[in-house]
C-alpha cells in the first residue's frame, strides 16, 4: 500500500519505540526520554503517536519544554550510526489538530464558541505556552472583536512560536499517520476507518472514524497491525493480534507509556514513566 504524502513511511525498523500522547506532562516525558536514549541502538525508530502537547487538566503542563525534550530525543535518534530523518516521526492527534485550526478561528461563523470549545477541550495550555497566562483572555476579547482583532491575535501565537528553535519545523514535520516500508505496520492518534483507504481517511486518525478500533479483528489491506497513542478510555497496555493501544492517561493523573516492538510489529516491552 503506498501511502499518501501526509502519511509518514518509516523504513523498516530494527525496533520501534511508539511514545502514547504525553499532553504536555514534560516530566513524564523527560524521564522516558532519558531511558529511551540509553536504551538506543542503530536501526530503531521512535513515533510520538499525537496528542504531543495540549494539557488534559490532570498534570502539571510545560507544552514548549515538552517539545524541547522530543526534539532532543529526536536529535539522539538521528545521531544513531546510519540515522535518517524518517527514523523519528511526529503525528497529528486532536491537539496539535485544533493547534493548526486556530489558524483559521477568523474565518468561523462563531468565534468566541469555537474557541471556548478548543479551551475546554485542553488547547488552554498550549495557547499560554506561546501567549502568556491571559492568552486566553486576550484570544476570547479579540473573539468579541471581529477578525482583525482575531488574526491579530493569531499572528502574536505565531510569531511566538517562531522565538522557541525547531518548534516551527516540529508544527511544519507532523503527519497523519506513519506506515513502515514493508506496508505491515500502521501508527496512528486514536483510529482509522477499515472501510476507507488510507487518503481517505479524512480525520478519523485523530478523532476516530465508524470502525471502533477495538473492533478490528483482521489485516486492514495489507496492514497487520495497527498501533494507537490515545484511548479516551485510557486502557494502559491494550495488546491484540491486529491492534495495539497504548495509552494510561497521561495528563489525566495516569503514567506515560512507551510500548517497544520489534521489526514485526510485536510488542517486546513497555516503558513507564
Amino acid at each position: 500500500m503506498s501511502p499518501p504524502p501526509a502519511i509518514a513511511m518509516l523504513r523498516q525498523p530494527k525496533r520501534l519505540w511508539a511514545v502514547a500522547a504525553v499532553h504536555g506532562v514534560v516530566d513524564r516525558l523527560r524521564s522516558i526520554a532519558e531511558t529511551i536514549g540509553s536504551r538506543l541502538e542503530p536501526g530503531d525508530a521512535v513515533v510520538f503517536l499525537g496528542n504531543l502537547i495540549g494539557g488534559a487538566g490532570g498534570d502539571a503542563c510545560d507544552v514548549a519544554a515538552t517539545i524541547d525534550v522530543a526534539l532532543k530525543l529526536r536529535r539522539r535518534v538521528l545521531a544513531l550510526p546510519g540515522g535518517r530523518a524518517c527514523d523519528v516521526v511526529f503525528l497529528r492527534g486532536t491537539q496539535e489538530e485544533m493547534w493548526t485550526k486556530l489558524e483559521q478561528l477568523h474565518f468561523a461563523e462563531s468565534p468566541a464558541d469555537v474557541l471556548r470549545w478548543m479551551v475546554a477541550h485542553g488547547l488552554a495550555d498550549t495557547i499560554a505556552a506561546y501567549g502568556g497566562t491571559a492568552a486566553v483572555a486576550d484570544g476570547e476579547r479579540a473573539a468579541r472583536d471581529g477578525p482583525v482583532a482575531i488574526a491579530r491575535w493569531t499572528a502574536g501565537l505565531r510569531h511566538a512560536l517562531r522565538g522557541h528553535p525547531g518548534h516551527v519545523e516540529w508544527l511544519a514535520a507532523i503527519r497523519r499517520a506513519a506506515l513502515t516500508d514493508d506496508g505491515r505496520l500502521l501508527a496512528v492518534h486514536h483510529g482509522v476507518d477499515t472501510a476507507k483507504p488510507l487518503d481517505l481517511q479524512g480525520d478519523a486518525f485523530w478523532w476516530g472514524g465508524s470502525t471502533p478500533f477495538e473492533a478490528i479483528d483482521s489485516p486492514y489491506g495489507n496492514i497487520e497491525r495497527v498501533i494507537r497513542g490515545f484511548d479516551r478510555g485510557h486502557p494502559g497496555i491494550v495488546d491484540d493480534r491486529h491492534t495495539l493501544t497504548v495509552d494510561a492517561g497521561c495528563g489525566f493523573g495516569g503514567q506515560l507509556l512507551v510500548g517497544l516492538l520489534d521489526g514485526c510489529g510485536k510488542l517486546i516491552d513497555v516503558v513507564r514513566a
